[in-house]
């Protein structure tokens, strides 16, 4: 970050040497080149600065401040020096940065360029280590209940080390000495250096892959001691991964017993050094002779007891008297069996005559209520129902008939009573006008209408010539008392 004038500052000390008159203003750009100048020139190519860092802002690159109790600055570190720091820095961290001061001009600042960061106290490894330790701790992939049991007589075991290490004469030696009836199989691997960490994930993988076509039934990765960096390899996520995803154990035996990596923390067992790891993983064939001998031993000693309990059960049962005198016991059976026999016979007599007793009194229940009988009296019930049903049945319906034809009669004389016809009968007539609508005054006719007199026996037409409202029909006769109330032709009141 570093901002470059279109001039060199050297010219403007030596114009300004030409022209010594300290009241002539300069421009702001003279003054940033006499700053940059003064940086470069006053300040060494590589300081190491021990603070604080505060303000941490991770972008592209990485910002912030470097302070102590008395004094801050601006620090900035590029991508390509993050890449390599292989920790990030954490506010409050104390730490020793590494770099060149640069005054940018654009903005006026004075920075400290660092391209390598150290903690004061753990080393960057460290940081590193922890803070993957806690993040696979979080995964549980250290959890005892996610490894996997060893095999108990591994046939073949696939050792990844390098072919020149002392860690695979250990091992050879170790497992020979132990179980030559196992077979190791090398998978020449580095085991340091940054292309080993790829090596060593990407031959765990294959051998998992492949572990029943190769017969291989436990993976070892191992190497001897070595510095933290040397050891680095086994501390990386990917070989971590590898281990954990391998569908056989593993076993991890790194560096000596102090040293503790990260494979070793994921691994199924972890050896403390090589030679232990092998003995975890081979048998002891000595070991498995005397656990053969000490159980060929306990196999004979339970067949001798099995064969002397076998020959004392044999010899109590030939001294029982069913089998010295078998015949006696015979006779005795046979005794009792006569005697059960005349039992079964009396018994099976009673039982006999009780069953027939029991049949007669069925047979004759049954002669009682058989179907035929049953259904016969049925018969005459239903028939003496049915009859009086029936005599029940005509006497209403004759009762019905007499009360229909009285309240017909009643009816046909009240219809006749009040019938226009029986009227027209007794010498009245209905005047209707032309549209059929009976005439009830002479207010309802004019001179040329066409009425219709309707008699008892027929009608007549007439046409109206003249009316006179003035006359009046002749009144009607008083009726004697004695004489019944004749029914209106129009209301129905008597």
């Amino acid at each position: 970050m570093t901002g470059r004038l279109p001039f060199r500052a050297g010219d403007l000390r030596k114009d300004a040497a030409k022209k010594p008159d300290p009241d002539a203003p300069i421009s702001v750009s003279v003054l940033a080149g006499i700053l940059d100048a003064a940086v470069r020139e006053g300040t060494p190519t590589k300081l190491r600065v021990i603070g604080e860092i505060s303000g941490f802002r991770e972008r592209t690159h990485w910002y912030f401040d470097l302070k102590d109790a008395d004094a801050v600055v601006q620090c900035v570190v590029f991508a390509s020096s993050v890449r390599k720091l292989g920790f990030v820095p954490e506010n409050g961290q104390e730490v020793i940065a590494t770099g060149r001061i640069d005054y940018y001009a654009k903005s006026g600042k004075v920075s400290l360029i660092a391209t390598r960061l150290e903690p004061v106290g753990a080393g960057a490894l460290d940081l590193a280590y922890q803070k993957l330790v806690e993040e696979l701790r979080g995964l549980g992939w250290f959890e005892q209940e996610r490894k996997r049991h060893l095999p108990f007589f591994p046939k073949r075991i696939a050792v990844l080390t390098s072919r020149s290490s002392a860690a695979y004469q250990d091992v050879l030696d170790t497992a020979k000495r132990r179980c030559a009836a196992v077979e190791i199989l090398l998978v020449d691997v580095r085991v340091q250096g940054e292309a080993a960490t790829a090596e060593i994930a990407e031959a765990i993988r294959d051998i998992g892959r492949l572990h029943e076509r190769l017969g291989v039934q436990a993976i070892l990765v191992t190497r001897g001691g070595g510095s933290k960096e040397d050891l680095w390899c086994f501390n990386e996520r990917v070989v971590a991964q590898a281990i954990v995803d391998s569908p056989i154990p593993v076993v991890a035996a790194i560096g000596h017993e102090t040293d503790t990596t990260i494979a070793e923390l994921v691994a199924d067992v972890r050896g403390a050094t090589p030679t232990q790891a092998v003995m975890r993983l081979v048998p002891d064939a000595e070991a498995l002779s005397e656990q053969v001998s000490r159980q060929a031993s306990r196999l004979s000693q339970s067949y001798a007891r099995l064969l002397n309990d076998s020959v004392s059960r044999l010899d109590a049962i030939q001294s029982r008297p069913i089998f010295r005198r078998p015949k006696s016991i015979v006779s005795l059976l046979r005794g009792e069996l006569d005697t059960l026999t005349q039992r079964l016979a009396h018994a099976a007599h009673q039982q006999t005559s009780s069953r027939a007793i029991r049949l007669e009194r069925l047979a004759g229940r049954l002669e009682q209520n058989r179907p035929d009988r049953i259904a016969g009296r049925r018969e005459r019930q239903n028939a003496a129902k049915l009859a009086s049903v029936e005599q029940r049945l005509i006497a209403a319906v004759k009762r019905k008939l007499d009360n229909g034809k009285y309240r017909l009669a009643g009816l046909s004389r009240e219809l006749a009573a009040v019938s226009p016809i029986a009227v027209l009968e007794r010498g009245y007539s209905v005047t209707l006008d032309a549209k059929g609508k009976a005439v009830g005054s002479i207010k309802d006719l004019a001179t040329g209408d066409v009425i219709e007199t309707r008699l008892t026996d027929g009608s007549v037409r007439s046409v109206v010539g003249q009316s006179d409202p003035t006359r009046r029909p002749p009144r009607r006769k008083p009726r004697k008392p004695d004489e019944p109330d004749q029914m209106d032709l129009f209301d129905g009141k008597r």
